[in-house]
């Protein structure tokens, strides 16, 4: 996908926070930017469909229809909806959260931005989290490796029956080369088939090549539409991270994160967002160009649907 074109830098993003200072130095800077993403070719009407390269911007960061009048506000049905916020505040968050290689914690950003309260900077850090995740992405291709494991709580892997206060979480990871290449992690209830092969299904592209263990769960997986490969751990006397390097190293990696940025405080309800960040980062991994990492989030924040902080709480506060 080509990107569009900054005039003066020749990409539409700035590269370092010096260049940050000087395309959002302003509160209508930031409401340009984000029309440009939103509305990157022409302004379109939500109420009578007409559309123009010029729209008329108002003082409260309304766009005013020339045919119909209508007012249309600019951040409505984004991340920013109904913000009290300064945009730019918001932008600076984004800038941290992206240019940190392993995230943020709530209460670094709250020393950061200068909120007056950790309650904001934590209903902020998952309101980012939401927007981590592009709608439609791209399944994974090729030969994957797809393994469970089992995040926070007490007790030991249990498998097959769980362990107690512990979540089951399915991780497929592209093989590319002696490495992985992207991933996808999800929460599911347990591990029958009918949930490994959901998960699959909605991740891996049909005709990719699966490989897993020999656990009974994944069975049927070839009537699906893929090729399957059993790596039987018993026969081979192989370890796990042996067998399916690339997986298991994923794992390691992620437990790493959450324990060492978040340390291992995040709740069950959370933790698919907590997902959705640690794969948005590690997809990301080799990007040199921090900004564009900036840039991605601000797209997806402009798409997704806008969540106010009660359901996001849902009625118990932590990480």
């Amino acid at each position: 996908m080509e990107e569009p074109r900054h005039p003066v830098s020749g990409i539409d993003y700035p590269g370092t926070f010096q260049e940050f200072e000087e395309f959002f130095s302003s509160e209508r800077a930031c409401l340009d930017y984000i029309a440009k993403i939103r509305w990157h070719k022409a302004f379109i009407c939500p109420s009578c469909g007409f559309n123009t390269q010029k729209p008329s911007l108002m003082g409260r960061g309304l766009f005013l229809c020339r045919e119909c009048k209508r007012q249309t506000s600019v951040t409505a049905g984004t991340l920013f909806h109904r913000t009290h916020k300064p945009l730019r505040t918001w932008f600076l968050a984004m800038w941290f959260v992206t240019s940190q290689k392993h995230g943020a914690s709530a209460l670094g950003l709250q020393r950061v931005l200068g909120l007056g309260s950790y309650n904001t900077a934590w209903t902020w850090l998952h309101k980012l989290r939401r927007a981590m995740v592009r709608p439609g992405r791209d399944q994974l291709t090729g030969a994957v490796e797809v393994d469970e494991t089992y995040v926070g709580g007490l007790g030991s892997k249990i498998r097959g029956r769980g362990a107690r206060h512990k979540t089951i979480t399915a991780i497929a990871t592209e093989v590319r080369g002696r490495g992985p290449g992207r991933i996808r992690m999800a929460i599911i209830p347990d591990v029958s088939g009918p949930s490994l092969r959901a998960f699959i299904f909605n991740n891996i592209q049909e005709r990719s090549e699966i490989r897993t263990d020999a656990w009974t769960g994944y069975r049927g997986i070839d009537t699906m539409g893929y090729k399957h490969v059993v790596k039987n751990l018993s026969e081979s006397g192989d370890p796990a991270h042996v067998v399916m390097p690339r997986v298991h190293r994923v794992v390691a990696l992620f437990d790493r994160w959450w324990l060492g940025i978040h340390q291992g405080a995040i709740r069950p309800a959370h933790l698919d967002y907590y997902l959705d960040e640690f794969t948005f980062r590690f997809n990301r991994r080799s990007s040199k160009a921090r900004g564009l990492l900036f840039y991605r989030l601000m797209q997806q924040a402009v798409d997704c649907v806008p969540v106010p902080r009660r359901a996001i709480v849902g009625g118990k506060q932590g990480a």
